[in-house]
C-alpha cells in the first residue's frame, strides 16, 4: 500500500473545496492501493469558534495550535510515499511547510481550485489578513512534484507545465442526482447554494430578484442553502443550513438554480461547482458568463449564460414561465455532468495521475 498524507484545513465532509476537489475519489484510490492519513488544522470544536466573530485571543491560540499540528506533521513526512496539500498546508504567510514536505524523500502533491494568489478572507476575520501572504503561491507550487489545478486559467497562473495536470472540480452523480420531492405549493423556486463567503455574489442578484417578485407575486418562492437566518426587507427568502446529508434534497427542491458572479480574477479562478450541483440533479441553470461557466454550459442547451441584469431578467422571466423548457434544458445539464463533469469520467485521471509518481 501506498502511503499518503492528507494536509488540509479542515476534517473530512467539512469544506467543498476539499469534498469535490478530492475527498470523493478517495475511496476508489484506496480499492487500488492507497491508504490516506488526514492531517486537518482546524477540529469540530473550533470551528465555529474560529469562523464566528469576536474572540480574538481564542482564535491566536486556535491559529499557534495549527504551527504545533504541521511541526509534528514534518517530523513523520518520511513516513509517507506521497504528501497532498490542498491549498495550503499552514494559514501563515510561509511556504515552510511544503517546501519541507518536498526536501522530504516524498512526492508532494498540490491541489487547488480558486485564485489563491490573492487575498481572501473570511468576513470574520478580517483583523488576521496580515498574518497571510497569498504570493507564497508562487513558491508552493515550485515545491510541488505534481500541482493538481482546477481549471486551464489556474493552471496557467501556476506557470509549472512540466508538473501541471487539468482536473476539474467533479460531483459524484450517483449522490447528487434527480429525486422527488414534495414542494410546498406550485410557486416556481429559484434557489441558490453557498457558503457566508459566497453571499456577496448571491446579494447582486438581489435586484433582479426584487423586480420579478413584485412582477409574479406568490408565483415566485426563493430559496437559499447555506445561512440558517438569512434574511432580506424586501424579499421573503427560505433559507436552510447546508449540512451534507440534506444538500440534496434541498437542492431538488428549486425549479431555477442561479450563480450569479462578478467578472474578475478572483472569479475567473473558480471551478463552477454550484452550476454542477445544480445541473447534476436536473435543475435547470443561469449562471454569469464569467470563467469555467462557459466551458460547462452551452448556452440554450443544456444552461444559460447571462452578463447583464436585463438578461437576467429576460432568461428568469422566460423560466419561470415555461415548465416545458425548465425541465429540457435541466435533462440536458444533467447529461452535461454526467459526461464531462463526473467522478466516473475522471476517477481514471486521477489515479493515474498517482501512479505518474510512483
Amino acid at each position: 500500500m501506498k502511503q499518503v498524507l492528507i494536509l488540509v484545513a479542515h476534517r473530512p465532509q467539512r469544506s467543498p473545496s476539499q469534498r469535490y476537489r478530492f475527498e470523493q475519489y478517495l475511496p476508489y484510490l484506496e480499492q487500488q492501493g492507497y491508504a490516506f492519513t488526514y492531517s486537518h488544522l482546524i477540529n469540530e470544536a473550533n470551528d465555529q469558534l474560529f469562523y464566528g466573530s469576536g474572540n480574538i485571543l481564542k482564535k491566536v491560540l486556535i491559529l499557534l495550535n495549527t504551527i504545533r499540528i504541521r511541526w509534528k506533521d514534518i517530523r513523520r513526512f518520511k513516513q509517507f510515499d506521497i504528501i497532498f496539500i490542498q491549498r495550503e498546508a499552514l494559514f501563515f504567510g510561509t511556504s515552510f511547510v511544503e517546501k519541507a514536505a518536498y526536501k522530504s524523500g516524498a512526492k508532494v502533491v498540490f491541489d487547488f481550485d480558486d485564485s489563491i494568489w490573492l487575498p481572501d478572507t473570511s468576513p470574520s476575520n478580517k483583523k488576521f489578513a496580515w498574518v497571510k501572504k497569498p504570493q507564497k503561491f508562487f513558491e508552493t507550487v515550485n515545491h510541488a512534484h505534481l500541482v493538481i489545478a482546477g481549471n486551464a486559467y489556474l493552471a496557467a497562473k501556476a506557470n509549472v507545465p512540466a508538473t501541471t495536470r487539468v482536473i476539474p472540480t467533479t460531483v459524484d452523480t450517483n449522490f447528487h442526482k434527480p429525486m422527488p420531492v414534495k414542494k410546498v405549493s406550485n410557486a416556481v423556486t429559484i434557489g441558490w447554494a453557498g457558503s457566508l463567503s459566497t453571499l456577496k455574489h448571491f446579494e447582486t442578484l438581489l435586484p433582479v430578484l426584487e423586480h420579478l417578485k413584485s412582477e409574479f407575486g406568490n408565483q415566485l418562492h426563493l430559496k437559499l442553502i447555506g445561512q440558517a437566518n438569512y434574511q432580506h426587507p424586501q424579499l421573503e427568502v427560505e433559507s436552510v443550513i447546508w449540512t451534507h446529508e440534506t444538500e440534496v434534497q434541498h437542492i431538488n427542491t428549486f425549479d431555477i438554480g442561479v450563480m450569479p458572479l462578478p467578472n474578475d480574477e478572483w472569479t475567473k479562478g473558480k471551478c463552477g461547482l454550484k452550476a454542477l450541483t445544480y445541473m447534476a440533479c436536473g435543475v435547470v441553470t443561469v449562471a454569469s458568463a464569467v470563467g469555467v461557466n462557459t466551458e460547462i454550459i452551452e448556452p440554450n442547451k443544456n444552461g444559460f449564460l447571462v452578463s447583464t441584469e436585463n438578461e437576467w431578467l429576460e432568461v428568469l422571466r422566460r423560466l419561470i414561465l415555461n415548465h416545458e423548457l425548465r425541465q429540457r434544458i435541466g435533462e440536458a445539464g444533467r447529461q452535461r455532468v454526467e459526461t464531462a463533469y463526473s467522478v466516473q469520467k475522471w476517477k481514471e485521471a486521477y489515479l493515474e495521475s498517482f501512479n505518474s509518481l510512483c
